[in-house]
């Protein structure tokens, strides 16, 4: 399956709430790294899909624009909206922008992974501003943690 395909079909299964057709799009050792509610491995990838996104939202669309594949990474720009079952947020649609990011092994994804404009999806669901740095305090931390990241801060 060419990435194209591969990254509508996981993301079409994850919009349905379909964790099995999501999982099936990973390798078996495959990886999904949420933003929001941590990394999942195998199996557990269809329980989060199945779990966590719809135990908190509803209503999910993800457009994929702009596919492509070098090697064995993928990139795929996106928009991405829910509606929230959140007390706090509850009917309200947050909308979200960013970049899918995966390493691909036998035409499956092995790590997904993105960089999203979390503050601006998280402001449209009218949360504190504190709750959304703590958020952000946590992608920050992430990200300076990642290898890539050790050169621009070597403490």
């Amino acid at each position: 399956m060419d990435f194209r395909a591969l990254i509508t079909t996981m993301t079409d299964a994850a919009c349905r709430g379909d964790g099995s057709a999501v999982a099936a799009c990973f390798t078996p050792d495959g990886v999904y790294h949420d933003c929001f509610y941590g990394s999942f491995r195998g199996a557990a990838i269809k329980d989060m899909v199945e779990h966590f996104f719809h135990r908190d939202a509803t209503a999910f669309l993800w457009d994929i624009h702009e596919p492509v594949a070098h090697g064995d990474t993928g990139y795929a720009r996106y928009v991405f909206s829910f509606e929230s079952k959140l007390s706090e947020a509850l009917g309200r649609r947050a909308v979200f922008e960013g970049v899918s990011i995966c390493k691909l092994r036998d035409g499956l994804i092995q790590s997904y992974r993105e960089v999203a404009n979390s503050a601006a999806g998280l402001a449209t669901l009218g949360f504190a501003p504190e709750r959304i740095a703590k958020i952000l305090d946590r992608e920050a931390k992430a990200l300076m943690s990642r290898d890539e990241a050790k050169l621009h801060c070597p403490r």
